[in-house]
């Protein structure tokens, strides 16, 4: 007896519905690694250091959504070019981690918020 093979929503195997849930877990997850990685960076711009001097809070409104949609899109972009080159999605899986491991990398290593020097130079008249 032949069993009909299972299909989703617009008679697409169920198989693609759940890999494309996983990719959009990996965006979610992505977006939220990226974030917590991001947040002790700029901790410094915004509480603003002594007496709230240095406080630049464009961190917040600049910053904020471009690592959100960085860590979300470089995942997901991997994710996708692994499925289509291998059509595995175990291996999508892990390229789209290691992906999202390099971008992490990148961004605690090369990023760094601006901040103000603490004193003023003065120039000596003399």
């Amino acid at each position: 007896m032949d069993t009909p093979a299972r299909t989703g929503p617009a008679g697409r195997p169920a198989t693609s519905a759940r890999t494309g849930c996983v990719g959009l877990l990996l965006a979610l997850a992505g977006s939220a690694v990226a974030l917590l990685a991001w947040a002790p960076l700029a901790r410094v711009n915004i509480h603003g250091g002594l007496e709230s001097e240095h406080r630049d809070l464009s961190v917040l409104y600049l910053d904020l959504p471009l690592i959100a949609l960085g860590g979300a899109l470089v995942p997901l972009a991997v994710w996708l070019l692994a499925l289509r080159v291998g059509r595995r999605p175990l291996l999508a899986a892990v390229a789209a981690a290691g992906a999202l491991a390099l971008g992490v990398w990148g961004l605690t290593s090369w990023w760094e918020p601006y901040q103000r020097p603490e004193f003023a130079t003065v120039e000596s008249g003399g």
